[in-house]
């Protein structure tokens, strides 16, 4: 598991085909900006950021396709941990599209081409 400030797609796609292949798991913690990646579940790098300080309703799961940066399909919204129906989330993805956009723009802004 690993916090990212900047990582590049190359990294990313080593992390992929070490576990699944073609996707990194990560989770976004949208208050603090802190973008987890490289464990085999959500709810490993959720417990991490808990303990780290980070707060429930802050973290997001998704699932990078480092194949298909650059595009729509880079960022994929699907989570078990993403299931809040206190927060208006009744699905694995993120339903709301500001939040939508604002982990977009975490994560595209931690990882790079180069």
């Amino acid at each position: 598991m690993k916090t990212v400030d900047k990582i590049t797609v190359s990294e990313l796609q080593e992390m992929a085909s070490r576990m699944y292949g073609t996707l990194v798991k990560a989770v976004v913690d949208i208050k603090k900006e802190v973008l987890v990646v490289d464990a085999e579940l959500h709810a490993d790098q959720e417990k991490y950021l808990l303990e780290n300080g980070s707060v429930q309703s802050d973290l997001w799961g998704i699932n990078l396709y480092p194949e298909d940066y650059g595009t729509d399909d880079f960022i994929e919204f699907d989570s078990m941990i993403n299931i809040r129906p206190r927060q208006g989330n009744r699905s694995r993805g993120v339903q709301d599209n500001a939040l939508r956009k604002e982990i977009i723009r975490i994560v595209t802004g931690k990882v790079t081409d180069g």
